[in-house]
This record gives C-alpha cells, structure tokens and sequence, in this order.
C-alpha cells in the first residue's frame, strides 16, 4: 500500500508552527509497512485543496490528513475532500451532542459555527474523537481509494490515529505487524555500512534513524500471527546485535540512561557524577529516568577550578602544571566524585565546549572523560575531540552521551573503547594525553 500525508494549515506554510505530525505518521505508516511517498503542507485554500487531493488520489492507495477540521470558515478540509470522493456530509445529531457536552464541561458556549464540526461523510465514516470537539472522517471510493481525515491538535491527531485509524489499516490489511527499535552508538554512515544487506529484506523490515551520537534502528515484520512477527523481529534484531556488537545497547528503549539506569539496578551499583563543561547533563539525563533515586544520588557540578579542588580533592598543583582541561584532572575528579559519594561507579568530565577558550594543543572540542570503579581501585580516560559538530550545545550533549556509555560498559564489565587503564596512583605524566 502506498500513502501521501498532507498537512493543511497556512500557520504551517508560515512556519508559525513545527510540523510534528508528519515526522509521527510518518513513521507509523513506515511501521505498518505502507510506503510513503510524499508528504505535503497546504494553506487553507479549497481550489489548491482539491487540486492536490485529485492528484494524491491518482497516485496512491491512502491519504492521510491533519488539520483543517476547525469551526472557522477557511476549515474546508472535510468538504473538499468529500467533494473529490464523490461524496456528501451531513449533520450528525450525535456529535453535536458531544460538542455540546464538551463545551458545557468547560464551562464555555459553543457558536453556531462550531455545527459544522458535527458534519460527517454520508457514504464515508466518522472517526470518533475522544479527546477534543472534532471528529475525524473516512472517505473511499469505488476503486479502494482511502482518505483518513484527523485533528491538527498533534494530541488528538496521535490518540485518533492510534485509536481508531492504526487500527482501522491493521484489520485492512489482514496481517499481524510487530516492530521493535534497537537502539546503538555511533553516526549513521558507519552503523549502516556494517549492516547494509539486513536493510535490503522487504519482510522483516529495517529502517535507521540518526539521533545525536546514535541511531535507531526499527524492524518491522508482518506475519500471519503475533507469534511469528515477534520471531521474526527478534532473530532480525540479533542478527543486527551480532554484527554490532556492544554498540547496541538496547531494544524499546528511550534513551541510553534508561538503559544505564537498569543495569545499575541490576547490578546492585550505585553511580556518581563529576561534571564541569557538561554543567550537570549527565546528572540530569540520569534523573530523568523514574526510579533513578535507587541507584544515582550524588551529582557535582565543580564548574569552577576552587570547586574540583573543594568538593571533589583535585590537587592545585596538578591543575596548575597540566590546567583545569586535561586527563589528570578528568582522572581526579572521577576518584574524587567515587570516594566523596560513596558510590561504586563514577565519572569524571572536563573540557572545552566553546566557541572560545582554545588552548595550545587543545582545540574547542577537546574533552578528557574518567570513570573510577572503587570495587577494584581502578579506572579508564579518554580523550574526545568533539570539535568538528562546532556548536557547544552538540558538543555538550555528545560529550553526556560518552559518559553514560561509560558508566554502562563498567557496570556491564564491557571495555571502553580507545581508552587508557589507570589508578589512583598512575602518575599524571601518563594521563596528559
């Protein structure tokens, strides 16, 4: 099946809002494993409207719209729609009771204009809204040709389309559709050239997403039983996982805290944070996850050099002879954070985020990482150059995204790649790298 999505509003067109509803559906259609093959915006404009519908409805199976089912005059999306399918709307006592019902609940009135809301397809069908005034539509023709019309509200529009449209093309297509979305480390370019022929199956699926300092993959398969899409997905994901490695980190998961998160849990660790040039988002991120409270207590924001030195032990010396953004330091605010939290597990984090402080040597970008394992005295350190993405605030988040691999890879007893093994005692010489 193939689909368009078409987005009306002429706030769209003047970028007065973010077009978040395309980016979900989508992704939805992509998971269902309908084939989009253009996504359109349009102003509120009924002769470009159906100009756009006829052509969409020549070309593709389903079309799928989001706004323009308002009470204002310029909402012409139903009647024009329902124009280009042959079909007609009418007033439909029930939804206007619903409106009504609405309205009375919070204490407004509605205006007569608000009655075409409660206009629905005749031949077509009402998509039923339970979180807002306006009812979605359902239009097909005679050659099997689809439109599902939902709210612009991206809160109605996701609960309309999971609700009763997902489920609407589900029962359609007579099949069981399972997607999972592994989740591993690293730029798009390199993840994709490692696992190029997995992407070129058309049942199960694999469709990969960039994220900062990750990608997703989603794998989708389409079975005649829920059993056998689930198998299908899961040997699909381990043959990624094999050829990935310890890269990929998780499966169904938001974000890699959540995944750090658990694994402490499991593990019986606690962790603890020492941050400078990331001012505390390592420790937010970690917070951020519900439950975290068992395993991460102490977070040290030591932005100034009177604060490494303070609450963390970081010898003056050691910052006066190697500076405050070096691996000796790094190292000292990692054991320093370990030994002041009483936790099993730290890091330590220091660098140059930018745009200014360049030093000698050490370009914007430059980022020393530590992490302390007090279970065996013993630690990593790594040097980063993140100076190539420019923009502190990339710089920043991919340095965060470091340091909770790291924290992963030592609770997991994982190596830390292109990393050096220290102590306590390793002499700073050999840190300043």
């Amino acid at each position: 099946m193939t689909a368009e999505i078409i987005c009306v509003g002429t706030e769209l067109l003047l970028g007065d809002i973010l077009n978040t509803n395309a980016q979900f559906l989508s992704r939805e259609l992509a998971e269902l494993g309908i084939s989009v093959l253009h996504q359109h915006v349009i102003g509120d404009n009924p002769a470009r409207l159906r100009e756009l519908v006829t052509q969409a409805k020549s070309r593709s199976d389903l079309l799928i719209f989001s706004g323009g089912l308002g009470p204002t005059e310029d909402d012409l999306t139903k009647e024009t729609v329902a124009e280009v399918f042959g079909d007609t709307l009418h007033f439909d006592e029930t939804e206007w009771d619903k409106i009504l019902a609405f309205f009375a609940r919070t204490n407004r009135r509605p205006t007569e204009n608000n009655r075409k809301q409660a206009m629905v397809p005749t031949n077509g069908r009402k998509i039923i809204n339970d979180h807002g005034t306006a009812p979605g539509a359902w239009f097909e023709d005679a050659q099997g040709h689809c439109a599902a019309l939902m709210p612009g509200v991206p809160r109605e529009m996701k609960a309309m389309w999971l609700e009763q449209v997902r489920p609407l093309l589900l029962a359609r297509q007579n099949c069981t559709i399972h997607s999972h979305t592994l989740r591993v480390l690293g730029g798009e370019s390199a993840i994709a050239s490692k696992v190029a022929p997995l992407f070129e199956s058309t049942n199960p699926t694999a469709a990969i997403y960039c994220k900062t300092g990750e990608c997703e993959i989603r794998v989708t398969a389409r079975e005649t039983s829920p059993e056998a899409a689930e198998a299908a997905c899961r040997e699909r994901l381990e043959e990624f996982r094999r050829i990935l490695g310890d890269a990929a980190y998780d499966v169904d998961v938001p974000a890699l805290e959540y995944t750090v998160v658990r694994v402490l849990r499991e593990k019986g660790l606690h962790a603890a944070t020492a941050e400078s040039c990331t001012g505390g988002m390592i420790a937010e991120r970690l917070t951020n996850v519900p439950g975290s409270s068992e395993v991460f207590g102490y977070g040290l924001v030591t932005y100034a050099e009177a604060a490494k030195q303070k609450l963390l032990g970081v010898p003056a010396e050691t910052i006066a002879q190697y500076n405050v953004v070096s691996g000796p330091v790094a190292a000292a605010m990692a054991f320093g954070a370990a030994k002041e939290s009483g936790a099993e597990l730290a890091v330590g984090i220091t660098g140059l985020a930018g745009p200014g402080g360049e030093l000698p040597g050490k370009p914007v970008g430059t980022v020393y990482l530590a992490g302390a394992d007090a279970r065996t005295n013993t630690g990593c350190l790594m040097r980063l150059t993140l100076g190539g993405y420019r923009e502190r605030s990339v710089i920043r988040a991919r340095a965060a995204m470091y340091a909770l691999d790291m924290l992963r890879r030592m609770a997991l007893g994982l190596p830390v790649p292109d990393s050096l093994a220290i102590t306590p005692d390793t002499p700073a010489t050999t840190m300043d790298i």
